[in-house]
């Protein structure tokens, strides 16, 4: 057994897995923001956009992903314009294309979690003079905070299992995008199977384990509306 082939997807999954969550916890929090306080035109369009990738296989969405950063896509050319290097078959590219086949997975407790807060809590601390930037960090976060570390830890376990999309997108390059997945996926089809079944293994127990925590945090979330 090569030690490298399990720890190099297992180091780039967990790396990915914590960038995407970083991510998607600032953009999926302002999203949920505006689609709860304010109002947004063609609401119900930007909300389907956003939970498209719930239904959406994952091949597909790795097609339009490849296309969109591709030579000729619009996130290509911008990226070879600023940087002059391409975003396919790089670490980035594939950070890129896991925010978006996790955005729902962020955005939706987010929602849930804003849309239960009294607004009347906010409209006071508006009326005390705080900006909407302090309102939402001192009264709408600390409210929500459960649902924050339950949407990192969707988040990210949802990235940690990905596979279509990124194998659309960037392939396999060892050291670079291979993510736990794919490396699972090719030591089954060469015949490696001790290697499928360490990294099989890993990734389920923090799969469990991380629903757990989930769990847990629900219900101390339930229990503190009951008592």
């Amino acid at each position: 057994m090569d030690t490298g082939s399990i720890l190099g997807p297992l180091w780039i999954s967990f790396k990915l897995a914590t960038a995407t969550t970083v991510v998607l916890l600032a953009a999926g929090a302002f999203l949920a923001y505006l689609l709860v306080y304010r109002k947004v035109p063609a609401r119900p369009v930007v909300e389907s956009l956003i939970s498209v990738p719930i239904v959406l296989p994952p091949t597909v969405l790795g097609f339009y992903l490849l296309i969109l950063m591709g030579p000729k896509g619009a996130l290509g050319k911008a990226c070879e314009g600023l940087f002059e290097s391409s975003l396919l078959f790089t670490f980035t590219g594939i950070v890129i294309a896991s925010v978006f086949y996790s955005l729902p997975f962020a955005v939706q407790p987010l929602k849930t979690a804003f849309s239960k807060i009294d607004r009347r809590i906010i409209e006071n601390a508006h009326v005390l003079g705080l900006s909407p930037f302090k309102a939402f960090f001192r009264v709408v976060v600390p409210n929500s905070a459960a649902c924050f570390a339950a949407a990192a830890i969707l988040v990210f376990l949802h990235t940690l299992g990905e596979f279509g999309v990124i194998l659309m997108v960037d392939g396999s390059i060892p050291g670079e995008t291979r993510v736990a997945s794919i490396a699972i996926f090719e030591a089954v089809e060469s015949l490696r199977y001790r290697d499928a079944w360490i990294l099989s293994l890993i990734l389920a127990m923090v799969s469990f384990s991380f629903l757990l925590a989930v769990n847990a945090l629900n219900k101390g979330e339930h229990d503190g509306l009951k008592g």
